[in-house]
């Protein structure tokens, strides 16, 4: 009768030897590879650029021939973009064309147009969805693009477009302020 249960034991202090991980067989935290960070710049340079490349595709024209910006502001926020020669009206209109079908399906509560350039869903979606009805999306017309104002007076359909326009900010790599500024 001792036998069972000695065997089960014996058995299940194998299991739990093999189980139970020594701090040193832990993997470092930082990897020993000497190359490490130019590995990890490089996976993030290769993430931008299938940003661009994807997005002169959804969005109809060039990331070289044209400035993104997003803006944060106490209502809301803004998608701005603009062709950088004055003289670029093929871009301009695409631009102007683009933020206006955006701005339709943004207020419908498609979001598939990000999800396509950035191969993820970015934050703050689903927030904006849920919430559309709350949210406003003006278009303005500028000399070189558009600007698509988004506003709103529910506190988490903001949350959610801040959150939005952060991870835009983030992944266009536009160096754009992440903090509110005002509205021009």
């Amino acid at each position: 009768m001792n036998a069972p249960i000695i065997a089960v034991a014996f058995v299940l202090s194998l299991f739990t030897g093999i189980s139970q991980e020594k701090p040193q067989d832990k993997p470092q935290e930082k990897s020993s590879c000497p190359m490490h960070e130019q590995h990890k710049a490089s996976q993030e340079d290769q993430h931008h650029q299938g940003v661009v490349e994807r997005g002169d595709q959804v969005m109809g024209f060039s990331h070289v021939k044209t400035a993104h910006h997003f803006r944060l502001y106490s209502d809301g926020g803004a998608i701005e973009a603009e062709a950088s020669d004055a003289e670029d009206t093929v871009s301009r209109d695409a631009i102007r064309a683009h933020l206006e079908h955006i701005a339709t399906l943004f207020a419908a509560g498609e979001f598939s147009a990000p999800m396509l350039i950035h191969e993820q869903n970015p934050p703050g979606t689903e927030e904006m969805k849920r919430l559309r009805d709350t949210i406003q999306y003006n278009l303005e017309s500028t000399e070189r693009g558009a600007r698509l104002r988004i506003t709103t007076k529910n506190a988490e359909a903001l949350e959610g477009v801040h959150k939005f326009l952060r991870f835009q900010i983030a992944d266009h790599q536009t160096g754009d302020a992440t903090e509110l500024t005002k509205v021009p």
